[in-house]
């Protein structure tokens, strides 16, 4: 400091002292002496000049100056922010200090001119009398209302300070660093300024932070040190900008809690700045350098915090990023908010704009965590900011994962609620959206510390919101003793522990509370026509209204026969507690062309194909398989099954419709056995097949239609053994294994639900694949296969149909039989009509045709060779499956070649 006091400098007298404090005083409060308006002459003026005042003039002149000054102290205060000093502390603390520096000569004479002169001359002046105005309310409660300060360079000339080459390198030093305290708290000194690019009113200006200018003539020393420390200041501005900004409405509980923190930081960083005020009022050791050493560690901090908002907003769309930013936003989850606004009857407007909150903002900061890990201050920064902006997102994720609710009113959380998809339309869900869709995870949101168990995050909460809504959780209990952040270690282990929990509580009430083993066994017999006795008499009595078309058939009758059959002594359904729970429906879509509408399904995702099959239709140029305009009621009985809440999570309708297509095809497969049966008794019982005919060729056609007819009986019940015996009873064992596998306990802790080995979602993709493995290994999912078993049933069925038309054949063919049935006929109308009369109508009814046999055997020979050709396309394509999908259908193809024995050209017929 030698260098700024020179030694031969000579003290001033108190007199003097008091006109330098007045002088020097004057320019630090915005105050600008009359001697500065004294141009270039008085500096030329003499120095006799400078001294001629006597010591009984000079008094009067210094109490005319203190009256200046104080005069102008009032009219140009400006206004401040409650947290700083007011410009008159500022100017009495300093002129006390500036009393004990020693003047300059011409400063000296310039103070006692400017006395002189002032009563000689008043230049009047235009009053500048700058306004503060709130301004109005912003969605940030706690953003500043105060309106901008207007800018030093639209002050009148008057009011412009001291050029700095008339001050001393000390005093240039002091007006710096006061000037630097009003700078590092967003405020412009007198030498130190906003640059002419900046516009403090510009939100993005502000966001960036504001450049500064320090006029001309300061020392170089001074210059690079203070050009050094205007980046604090620059960042001050951006951040304390920056937190009005994140604090708004839409971007989440996250960053109000990351604004927050922010808060306390600069209030300590304004603490700071009291404190360096202090020590410039109080200290006269207190330099340039001094400042500069003080504020290294917060500089350090602000710029980190900069950096954070910086890319906040720029992650945000508020401020440009210059580099080629990933486009990040979640277009399927915008389509999804319109989709529900839609659903619910709103407005669906534009997708509003990006916003980077909840997960992505603990993201960010936890990769720039990463990225400053050699740092040791940044560290400590960075994680207290992890720590405190994870306190909602901790608070949300305790909620879910304890509670199974979703407490997120800015959509912040990685977990996503579809309002719109609610518990009462489960009965008509046909894609598990309930399950599927009412809880997503949102990709985008999912912060870094959860990227490894979202899942179990996802499912905790499912499951713990299905035992909620069963009334298993006490929403009212505060959870105690959990993380309540990001950095707590037992972070995960509270996330296993309530995946945990849930999965075991959900478990135990599907299993044991719901009984979901006696459901899944109530299922297997009704839709599998397991111990089937009461179907088959329910067939029996529903006989007359099945035959009927689909359309006529009277469904409340055959609801009433299904129930009384149901409630029939001695039954096994006698005895099911669930047997309320199962009504009879009509589908109008016959079943291989529903199978086939199902396999064709292309352009849609997995789970729509086994949707709502009625919505879904083939291409144009597809014809349907069958032709379902006069559908039986026997091809269109379908039985239907209300699951209660929450087994139908397991049985939903998706899976329903499963087992829906396996009892059709199970009864398609009974009614043919019957049909089957039945003409096997017409050729046991009828007089014109029990007959032995004379002609050889009669009885050569008998064997073969007996020999088809066996045939196809047999083919009939190897199909129906296979799918029964050989697909879903073994796949049924291994389900209900796995079933009681699973729902074996493991050690737990007193108090506490019995943890089980497996999940409820692999309990459900047990179930779902054992229905899946049914219809496969049933050959109902290969589109060749449903056409040519299609095609040999449809065979099958028109030659049992087609039997009495056979019985009337073989009377008119075999002469013997003629005669009787004339004989027969005319006996039995002789007390009615002539008998000329009725001989006549009887020859003409029953009469011998010898032509009729070779017609039969055309029939016979289309017929057989109908079956036979199919059969045979369909084992060579089963052994082909066997070898390339499924082996199962070895043993499939071994039965069926049974039904290929007694074919025309294997057992030596020959036709007549």
């Amino acid at each position: 400091m030698s260098s700024r006091h020179p030694p031969a400098s000579k003290l001033p007298s108190p007199a003097e002292r008091k006109v330098s404090t007045s002088t020097a005083g004057g320019a630090r409060p915005r105050v600008v002496s009359s001697s500065s308006k004294l141009g270039e002459n008085e500096r030329r003026a003499p120095a006799a000049h400078l001294r001629k005042p006597s010591a009984a003039t000079t008094g009067p002149e210094r109490r005319t100056e203190k009256k200046e000054v104080l005069t102008r102290e009032t009219v140009t205060a400006r206004s401040r922010s409650p947290l700083k000093h007011t410009s008159e502390s500022r100017v009495n603390a300093r002129s006390r200090r500036d009393a004990d520096r020693v003047p300059k000569p011409a400063e000296r004479a310039s103070a006692s001119n400017s006395g002189s002169r002032k009563g000689l001359e008043e230049i009047p002046e235009i009053p500048w009398a700058p306004q503060a105005t709130i301004i109005p309310h912003t969605t940030a409660p706690l953003a500043s209302r105060v309106s901008i300060p207007p800018l030093a360079s639209t002050a009148p000339q008057a009011l412009q300070p001291q050029s700095l080459n008339q001050l001393s390198l000390d005093a240039q030093e002091a007006a710096i660093i006061e000037d630097l305290l009003f700078v590092f708290m967003g405020f412009e000194g007198q030498y130190i300024r906003f640059a002419e690019t900046y516009n403090p009113s510009e939100e993005k200006d502000r966001l960036t932070g504001p450049q500064f200018r320090i006029l001309a003539h300061l020392d170089p020393s001074l210059r690079d040190l203070t050009i050094s420390m205007l980046k604090m200041a620059t960042h001050y501005t951006a951040v304390e900008a920056s937190i009005e900004v994140l604090s708004r409405e839409e971007f989440g509980a996250v960053n109000h809690a990351l604004c927050a923190t922010v808060r306390h930081l600069l209030k300590d960083y304004l603490v700071l700045m009291a404190q360096l005020e202090h020590q410039m009022l109080t200290n006269p050791a207190f330099t340039l350098h001094v400042l500069n050493l003080h504020t290294k560690p917060t500089s350090h901090m602000l710029f980190q915090l900069y950096t954070v908002g910086s890319e906040l907003l720029k992650a945000n769309g508020v401020l440009e990023d210059d580099e080629n930013s990933e486009d990040s936003s979640d277009d399927s989850d915008n389509l999804e908010g319109i989709l529900e606004s839609l659903r619910e009857g709103g407005q669906a407007g534009l997708p509003a704009k990006k916003i980077c909150k909840g997960g992505n903002v603990l993201g960010l900061i936890t990769k720039r965590l990463a990225s400053m890990s050699g740092d040791p201050a940044a560290r400590t920064l960075l994680t207290r900011l992890l720590r405190d902006a994870s306190r909602p997102y901790m608070a949300m994720l305790n909620e879910w994962l304890h509670h199974g609710g979703i407490k997120d009113p800015h959509a912040e959380f990685l977990i996503k609620e579809q309002k719109s998809i609610k518990r009462e339309r489960l009965d008509q869900d046909y894609t598990d959206e309930y399950w599927e869709k009412r809880y997503t995870v949102r990709d985008s949101l999912v912060p870094p510390q959860l990227e490894g168990v979202k899942d179990k995050v996802l499912l905790a909460g499912k499951y713990l919101n299905v035992v909620r809504e069963c009334g298993g959780v006490d929403v009212s209990k505060v959870v105690q003793d959990v993380p309540q952040s990001f950095d707590d270690p037992r972070f995960l282990e509270n996330v296993n522990a309530a995946y945990a929990y849930a999965n075991s509580s959900l478990f135990n009430l599907l299993l044991t509370t719901h009984a979901l083993p006696a459901r899944l066994r109530s299922l297997k017999h009704y839709f599998f026509l397991d111990r089937s006795d009461f179907f088959t008499y329910f067939l029996e009595l529903g006989t007359s209204e099945l035959k009927k078309p689909a359309k006529l058939v009277n469904i409340g009758k055959l609801q009433s026969l299904l129930d009384i059959v149901l409630r029939q002594p001695g039954s096994v359904a006698a005895e099911d507690p669930f047997k309320e729970d199962v009504k009879v429906q009509m589908n109008e879509v016959g079943l291989t062309n529903w199978l086939m509408k199902i396999v064709n399904v292309t352009g849609l995702d997995q789970d729509a194909a086994t949707g709502a099959i009625s919505n879904y239709t083939t291409p144009a140029t597809q014809a349907p398989v069958t032709d379902d305009k006069d559908i039986t009621g026997f091809d269109a009985l379908v039985l239907d099954y209300a699951m209660p809440f929450p087994l139908s999570l397991v049985v939903s309708r998706v899976t329903l419709t499963r087992y829906q297509l396996l009892f059709r095809y199970l009864l398609s497969l009974r009614h043919l056995e019957t049909l089957l049966v039945g003409s096997w008794t017409d050729h046991s019982k009828v007089l014109s097949w029990k007959h032995r005919s004379k002609n050889p060729r009669i009885e050569m056609w008998k064997r073969k239609a007996w020999t088809l007819r066996a045939r196809m009986l047999i083919f009939v019940q190897q199909l129906l053994y296979y799918c029964t015996s050989e697909v879903i009873e073994p796949n049924w064992v291994s389900l209900m294994s796995r079933l009681n596998e699973g729902s074996e306990d493991v050690p737990h802790k007193a108090g506490e639900p019995a943890q089980v080995k497996r999940t409820v979602d692999e309990l459900m993709q047990d179930h779902v694949d054992f229905l899946a493995t049914c219809l496969k290994e049933c050959m109902l999912t290969n589109s060749k296969l449903l056409r040519i078993n299609s095609k040999i049933l449809a065979t099958c069925t028109m030659f049992a149909n087609f039997t009495s038309s056979l019985s009337r054949y073989l009377v008119q063919a075999d002469p013997e039989l003629a005669n009787a049935a004339t004989a027969a006929a005319s006996a039995a109308s002789a007390p009615s009509k002539p008998a000329h009369g009725h001989s006549k109508s009887a020859s003409t009814s029953i009469a011998f045709d010898p032509a009729k046999v070779d017609k039969m055997f055309d029939i016979m020979h289309k017929y057989e060779d109908n079956f036979s050709r199919h059969l045979k396309i369909l084992l060579d394509t089963l052994n082909y499956l066997a070898a390339t999908e499924t082996v199962v259908f070895l043993s499939l193809c071994a039965r069926l070649s049974t039904a290929n024995e007694g074919a025309p050209g294997q057992g030596g017929d020959v036709y007549g």
